[in-house]
């Protein structure tokens, strides 16, 4: 089978590209041609991490956030309806001939009108959906330091009022309109077979918001091998945060509950925007016990999970089901993870982890004097998450999920 992989980003910002990235590793693998329509964005924060070959095609992308006025507000159509991208990847098609098409990311720098491109071109595609991009002008039903959903129905034009998407009241209108385009020609639904998750919240809350019945959703999972990772069963006194350093994901909650704990220690991995205002936090409510080193990789990281007694993943916004947690799982590390998106999915309460309500300091600073005063336990939930995650991340598992859905996409009888 030849696979056609599209992702906005070659380089890495986030888990998304691990993502499709991990996909393509399994299918070649398997033994599949695959080849990879992405762009050489410069994104904040990317990392040039991946090894392109003479099967990664890289097309045109806009910063609209660079250069003068006139210049951004005549890239406006570019980054919503890309005309030059669905030329290019007909193209691209021609050349390739793949059997079936599966997208990841692909609005703003490649956008959506290769998706016509394949219809027009007779090809199936699927779509895999990392975030709330599909359903809503702001990728995380998140703002302002709450969750949103007033999008919801159609109407768009809330990403205006709110101003929620990148706390721009530009952004927020362009975001606005780009929903309303994509909406009109049902760019979406009208040319995606089957959209896949990697939680069944996120499916249900796409279903929300489209309502019952009007696409088709399937669950897939995550590309994870977990046997790839030995567990560390050490314990250097520590419990670990790791991850980006922004509003949603509730690291100032995980600080409050901290200062309630002095007898535990935390270290936090990782870096962002929010960092100078979690720090001054810390200063001023004199939370001693809390380190931050940083985002760190390689030897580093491995270093820091060997070493941490649990890990925390205190998110306050419908968190998809962060890598971080199967990272943990699969180096034998229990996980404490907030109520919120698709973590609860993957914490067996009790048993691999603890869950408490998100925004509940209190709470979170039980689950983790639990844990902390009972390191015996802490140890045997890291024993259990370890056989969980071998079980259930497996690169096999994955690919048959993924098969299934390629061939049904193309009509073949499995």
């Amino acid at each position: 089978m030849k696979i056609l992989l599209v992702h906005k980003f070659w380089k890495k910002v986030g888990g998304a590209e691990v993502y499709f990235q991990d996909t393509a590793r399994i299918l070649r693998d398997q033994g599949h041609e695959v080849h990879i329509y992405t762009t050489a964005f410069e994104a904040e924060g990317a990392m040039d991490v991946f090894q392109a070959d003479e099967k990664t095609h890289f097309g045109k992308s806009f910063d609209y956030l660079q250069g003068g006025l006139l210049k951004r507000i005549g890239n406006i159509p570019k980054i919503i309806y890309s005309k030059e991208n669905k030329e290019e990847f007909r193209q691209l098609l021609r050349k390739v001939k793949p059997d079936v098409v599966h997208v990841f990311a692909i609005y703003v720098t490649i956008t959506p009108s290769i998706l016509d491109t394949c219809r027009e071109e007779g090809i199936p595609v699927v779509m895999s959906c990392n975030d709330y991009k599909h359903i809503c002008p702001n990728y995380r039903l998140f703002h302002h330091g709450k969750i949103c959903e007033d999008c919801k129905g159609g109407k768009f034009y809330n990403a205006i009022l709110n101003n929620c998407c990148k706390h721009s009241l530009a952004v927020s209108a362009i975001s606005a309109v780009e929903a309303y385009v994509h909406d009109r020609k049902n760019i979406w639904k009208g040319n995606v077979h089957t959209f896949l998750f990697e939680s069944n919240f996120m499916l249900k809350k796409t279903e929300e918001f489209w309502g019952s019945g009007k696409a088709r959703l399937k669950f897939l999972g995550k590309p994870f091998n977990a046997s790839r990772w030995s567990a560390s069963y050490l314990d250097e006194g520590y419990l670990l945060y790791l991850g980006r350093l922004s509003d949603e994901k509730g690291v100032d909650i995980l600080l409050h509950a901290m200062k309630q704990v002095p007898e535990a220690r935390l270290v936090i991995a990782g870096d962002g925007g929010f960092r100078p205002s979690l720090e001054s936090l810390a200063a001023a409510e004199q939370i001693k016990n809390v380190e931050f080193v940083g985002s760190k990789s390689g030897a580093e990281l491995e270093k820091l999970f060997s070493g941490c007694r649990f890990v925390v993943v205190p998110s306050i916004w419908h968190e998809n089901f962060p890598y971080v947690m199967m990272e943990a799982f699969a180096r034998g590390k229990a996980v404490v993870g907030s109520d919120k998106g698709g973590i609860p999915e993957y914490i067996d309460e009790g048993v691999t982890g603890h869950v408490y309500p998100s925004n509940d300091p209190e709470k979170l600073a039980s689950c983790i004097r639990n844990l902390w005063l009972n390191p015996t336990q802490a140890m045997q939930m890291g024993r259990n998450a370890k056989e969980y995650a071998d079980k259930l991340f497996t690169d096999s598992a994955f690919y048959n999920r993924l098969l299934a859905i390629y061939k049904d996409a193309m009509g073949v009888q499995s």
